[in-house]
């Protein structure tokens, strides 16, 4: 408990470094302290400032719902199931890896944020206003994209009926909840292609233990061994991860 406490306060320290120095690149100061006319002083924090602390608490949400996160997730926790392995890869190194990943595959539209949005907001070249919808356009043409007609339709129907010329004109409201959806039932297709061979082998494996009498025998004990040698001799990783990030490059 101590340890995941440290290591939380070292996240929010290195979380709040980076803000300061994003301030301080945007010209804002971090602490601003006034004579308050009594022989004391008066600290007073920017606005700017703390709008940029409250939109830490949004990362988490947008790294769940407006980026590759979801589908790559998914699809490695129903391969693990698959194997028939509960604890193994770990939870961390399952969410470490889909980290990485949705960061490679999210590159280019981060790099496009970073130099049409970001940069020039540093330097104040552009508005926080101007920054914001300039950030916009990456992130919903990539969205767009992985979105089906289906569920975006869906979307729009409960959201009023209303049309709009192009996907460009949705609002983020509307794009969000569709890109979720799509990006769930991908995923879980995904998992049952996935799941299919290891079926095969389980049945199989069922099969022949109770031919041969073998009752006592967990047919688990017998297929894991099988589909994990089945998984290597494929080079079952790099097709699962190759597969994934292709689905979002194409």
């Amino acid at each position: 408990m101590a340890r995941r406490l440290t290591l939380c306060v070292l996240a929010a320290l290195l979380a709040g470094g980076a803000i300061c120095a994003a301030a301080h690149a945007a010209g804002i100061g971090a602490l601003d302290m006034h004579p308050d006319g009594h022989g004391g002083q008066t600290y007073t924090m920017p606005v700017q400032l703390l709008m940029l602390m409250a939109g830490l608490v949004f990362l988490p949400a947008i790294l769940l719902t407006m980026t590759s996160f979801t589908r790559i997730i998914i699809v490695l926790s129903l391969l693990r199931q698959a194997l028939g392995l509960t604890q193994t890869p770990p939870n961390q190194v399952l969410i470490g890896l889909a980290l990485f990943l949705t960061m490679f595959v999210m590159g280019p539209v981060f790099t496009r944020v970073g130099s049409d949005a970001l940069q020039p907001l540093l330097d104040n070249k552009i508005s926080t206003e101007d920054a914001l919808i300039k950030a916009e356009g990456p992130l919903r043409e990539f969205m767009t994209k992985q979105t089906r007609r289906e569920d975006l339709g869906l979307f729009l129907k409960l959201a009023g009926g209303q049309t709009y010329q192009s996907a460009e004109d949705v609002p983020f409201s509307v794009l969000v909840p569709a890109f979720v959806t799509s990006e769930l039932k991908t995923g879980f297709q995904i998992g049952f292609l996935i799941f299919l061979p290891f079926l095969v082998i389980d049945i199989v494996v069922a099969a022949v233990m109770m031919s041969l009498g073998m009752m006592l025998l967990s047919p688990t004990s017998v297929s894991l061994p099988l589909k994990l040698a089945l998984f290597v001799l494929v080079n079952g990783w790099t097709l699962v991860i190759g597969s994934l990030a292709e689905g979002f490059l194409r």
